[in-house]
C-alpha cells in the first residue's frame, strides 16, 4: 500500500532481487513466476543459514534444503544453472537491499554463498539424472506416475513429492491414482528399515525395587584409579539382582563408590578387576550408567565368591584410563580448532573417545579440505606443545556460560555443571577425565575425514603412542613405495608423477587403437546391412565392445546408412552391454527403446533411453544370436503392423 503497488513481488525490495534473479538465469520474462520463486527463496534460506541451520534430512535443516532445491529447480528449468552454481549468486543482491538493516547478513556473506553454493553443486548433479528417469516414467505409463516411481525419485533423487508434483503441472501429467497412498507406504517401510537397523542392545535401566533403594554411585575416579573398601550394594545376573555370583558367571556388580568412569559423553566405560577381601575376583569389562545415576560394572568373576555386601578394591585398568584420557583431552582441542579454522557453526553432533582412537562427529554442509585438515592438526599439537594446565570448575550453569563454557546443544545439564578449561584456547561443560597438562597429550595425528551423513562430517585421530605409531607406520609405507618406484623418499612423488603421465600416454594411444579398430569395424558392419523395405538393419555382437564404443560406433552407421536400425552387443565377462539407435524415416515406424526392449527381455535384461538412441544390458545367453540374427523379421513385422 505504501508503495502504491498491488503485489508483495512489486515491492522496491523484490524488484530488485528479481532483477537480480532474470540477470542470473537469462530470462527475459520479468514476469516469469519462476523469478519469483527464486527471490523468495533466496531470503527464506540465507536467514535460516544464519539462523545456524544447515541443510539435512531431517527437522530444520530438511526444510531447508527443500527450499533450496526448489529455487534451483526453478532455475533449472529458465536454464540459468552456470557451472559452478547460480542460486548462491543471490546472496550478493539479497545483501545489498537488506544488509544495512540485518548487519550480521552482510558479515556472514561468505559462509551462506558457501553452504548454498555445496547444496546446490549436490543438488545439480542428481537433477538431470532424476528429470531423466522421471521422463522414462512418464513415457512408460503414458503421462501417469505411479507411487513407486515417486518413491524412486526421492529416495534416489532427491527429488520430493511437492517439487515432482511441480513438475508434473507443467508437463500436463499427473499422479495415478492411489500413487500417495502406494509412496507413503514405500517410506514407512523404508523408516521402519532404518528402526531397525538403528537397535542396539544394552541395560540402561534397573529393576524399580533397586532404584527405590540405592543411592546414587559416588564417583570417585577424578583423584585416581583406585578405591579401598567400596561396598557391593547391589548385583546382577541376566538383568536380575542376585545375592551372589559364582566362578565362571557374567553379571554386574554395583558399588556404593568407585573409580570406574561409566559410559557417558562419548567416553568409554573403564575397564579393570574388583579384588575382594575374601579371595575373589571380579574382572570388569566395561562399565555404563543404569537409570542415569548409577555404575553398573560389567564383566566376569574369575575367582572365588562375590556377594552383596562384600568388600573390594576396586582398580581400574590405569594403561587403558590413560590412552582414553589423552584422547578426550585432544577432542577438546580438536573441537576448538574446527570452530576457528571452519566457523563457529561447527557443533560436536557425536563423539567417541577410546582408549586408542578419538572420533569426532560435528556440523558442517562440505568435507574439509586438506590444507584445512592440516592447519586443524597442526593448531591442536601447537596447543599440545604450549602445555597449558586443564582447569576444572564446578560452578553454576549461567555462571559457566559466563565464564565461556560451550554447552552441546540438545544435551541435558543440571543447576551444577563441571567446566574444564585448557588454556585460552578451549573452554567446554564436561563430566569425562582429562590430563593434567595439555603436554600430556603428546602428538595427535589425523587419520581420517568424512560425511556420515547430510550436514555432519566425521574426523577420526589417534593421540600418544597410537600417533607414534602412526607416524612410524607412515613412514615405513613411504619407504615400501620408494622401493617400489625406484628411489628414495624425496623422489617418490616425482616418480610416481612420470609413471602417471606414461600411463595416460599408453592409455591415449590403446584409445586411438581402439578406435582405428572399431571404425574398421563399423565398416564391416555396413556393408554386412540388410535390407527392409529400404530400411538398413545392422544387427552384430561385438567382442570386448562397452557401452561408449557401442555408441560411437552406432553414430558412425547412422551417418553411413540414412534410413537405419542398428543393434549392437558388447559381450564381456559373461554380461552384454546393448545399445540401439534408429535414423532418418525409420523413426517413423519404430522406437530405439522398443527395439531395445525386444533384445533385452530375450537376454533377462533391461534398457531403455530416447527415440533415436537406447542402452541396456543382461547376461550374454546362449539365445543372443538367434534374437539379433531374427532382428531384420521384427523390423519387417514393425513396418507392416504384425506383432512385436
Amino acid at each position: 500500500m505504501l508503495q502504491h503497488v498491488h503485489s508483495n513481488y512489486e515491492i522496491d525490495l523484490f524488484k530488485a532481487l528479481i532483477a537480480a534473479a532474470q540477470e542470473i538465469s537469462g530470462c527475459e520474462d520479468a514476469g516469469n513466476k519462476s523469478l519469483r520463486v527464486i527471490a523468495d527463496h533466496v531470503r527464506a534460506c540465507s536467514f535460516l543459514v544464519l539462523d545456524g541451520v544447515l541443510p539435512s534430512n531431517e527437522g530444520r535443516g530438511y526444510v531447508l534444503r527443500r527450499i533450496i532445491r526448489r529455487a534451483v529447480r526453478h532455475l533449472w528449468k529458465l536454464g540459468g544453472l552456470q557451472a559452478d552454481g547460480s542460486f548462491w549468486r543471490m546472496v550478493e543482491a539479497l545483501v545489498a537491499q537488506m544488509g544495512e538493516a540485518y548487519p550480521d547478513l552482510a558479515k556472514r556473506q561468505s559462509f551462506i554463498e558457501q553452504v548454498l553454493r555445496s547444496e546446490e553443486a549436490a543438488f545439480v548433479q542428481t537433477l538431470d539424472a532424476g528429470m531423466v528417469h522421471l521422463n522414462d516414467f512418464l513415457a512408460a505409463a503414458s503421462g501417469e506416475l505411479g507411487g513407486e516411481a515417486l518413491f524412486q525419485l526421492h529416495d534416489t533423487y532427491g527429488c520430493p513429492p511437492d517439487l515432482i508434483a511441480d513438475i508434473l503441472r507443467e508437463k500436463g501429467a499427473h499422479l495415478a491414482e492411489g500413487a500417495m497412498a502406494e509412496y507413503e507406504q514405500a517410506m514407512q517401510a523404508q523408516r521402519e528399515r532404518a528402526r531397525a537397523a538403528s537397535k542396539f542392545a544394552g541395560a540402561s535401566g534397573l529393576p524399580a525395587e533397586l532404584v527405590a533403594r540405592l543411592k546414587a554411585t559416588a564417583f570417585c575416579g577424578y583423584e585416581g584409579t583406585e578405591a579401598e573398601d567400596c561396598e557391593v550394594v547391589a548385583l546382577l545376573r541376566d538383568g536380575m539382582p542376585v545375592e551372589s555370583l559364582a566362578v565362571g558367571e557374567q553379571g554386574v556388580v554395583m558399588l556404593d563408590r568407585t573409580p570406574f568412569y561409566a559410559e557417558s559423553g562419548g567416553q568409554v566405560g573403564d575397564a579393570g578387576r574388583l579384588c575382594g577381601h575374601a579371595g575373589s575376583d571380579f574382572e570388569v569389562l566395561d562399565t555404563v550408567k543404569l537409570s542415569g545415576v548409577f555404575h553398573g560394572h560389567s564383566g566376569r568373576l574369575a575367582a572365588g565368591v562375590l556377594r552383596v555386601g562384600d568388600r573390594v578394591r576396586a582398580s581400574v585398568d590405569a594403561e587403558r584410563r590413560r590412552g582414553t584420557v589423552l584422547n578426550h583431552s585432544a577432542t577438546h582441542l580438536l573441537h576448538a580448532a574446527l570452530r576457528q579454522v571452519l566457523g563457529e557453526h561447527v557443533q560436536q553432533k557425536g563423539s567417541l573417545v577410546a582408549p586408542d582412537r578419538l572420533r569426532f562427529d560435528f556440523s558442517h554442509f562440505q568435507a574439509v579440505s586438506r590444507s584445512e585438515l592440516a592447519t586443524i592438526e597442526a593448531m591442536v599439537n601447537a596447543e599440545i606443545r604450549r602445555n597449558a594446565e586443564a582447569e576444572v570448575h564446578n560452578m553454576g550453569m549461567q555462571e559457566a556460560l559466563d565464564f565461556g563454557a560451550l554447552a552441546l546443544f540438545g544435551e541435558k545439564y543440571g543447576e551444577n555443571v563441571r567446566v574444564l578449561r585448557m588454556g585460552a584456547f578451549s573452554t567446554e561443560l564436561c563430566g569425562g577425565t582429562h590430563v593434567s597438562r595439555t603436554g600430556d597429550i603428546g602428538l595427535f595425528k589425523i587419520v581420517s575425514e568424512g560425511g556420515v551423513a547430510a550436514g555432519v562430517r566425521r574426523v577420526e585421530a589417534v593421540t600418544g603412542e597410537g600417533a607414534m605409531a602412526l607416524v612410524a607406520e607412515n613412514e615405513g609405507r613411504l619407504d615400501e613405495v620408494a622401493s617400489l618406484v625406484g628411489g628414495g623418499r624425496g623422489e617418490v612423488a616425482e616418480r610416481i608423477r612420470q609413471m602417471l603421465e606414461r600411463n595416460k600416454r599408453l592409455e591415449r594411444e590403446l584409445e586411438s587403437l581402439r578406435a582405428r579398430a572399431a571404425a574398421e569395424a563399423t565398416g564391416d558392419l555396413a556393408g554386412s546391412a540388410v535390407d527392409v523395405q529400404g530400411i538398413k538393419v545392422v544387427a552384430a555382437r561385438l567382442e570386448g565392445a562397452d557401452g561408449k564404443q557401442l555408441r560411437e560406433a552406432i553414430d558412425q552407421l547412422r551417418s553411413a546408412l540414412g534410413d537405419a536400425v542398428i543393434v549392437l552387443a558388447g559381450a564381456s565377462n559373461g554380461k552384454v552391454a546393448l545399445a540401439a539407435g534408429v535414423s532418418g524415416s525409420a523413426q517413423q515406424h519404430v522406437k530405439a527403446g522398443e527395439i531395445l526392449g525386444h533384445v533385452a527381455r530375450g537376454i533377462g535384461g533391461k534398457g531403455g533411453g530416447r527415440p533415436d538412441m537406447a542402452q541396456g544390458g543382461g547376461d550374454d545367453t546362449p539365445g543372443l544370436p538367434a534374437i539379433l540374427e531374427g532382428l531384420p523379421r521384427w523390423v519387417e513385422a514393425q513396418l507392416t503392423g504384425g506383432d512385436k
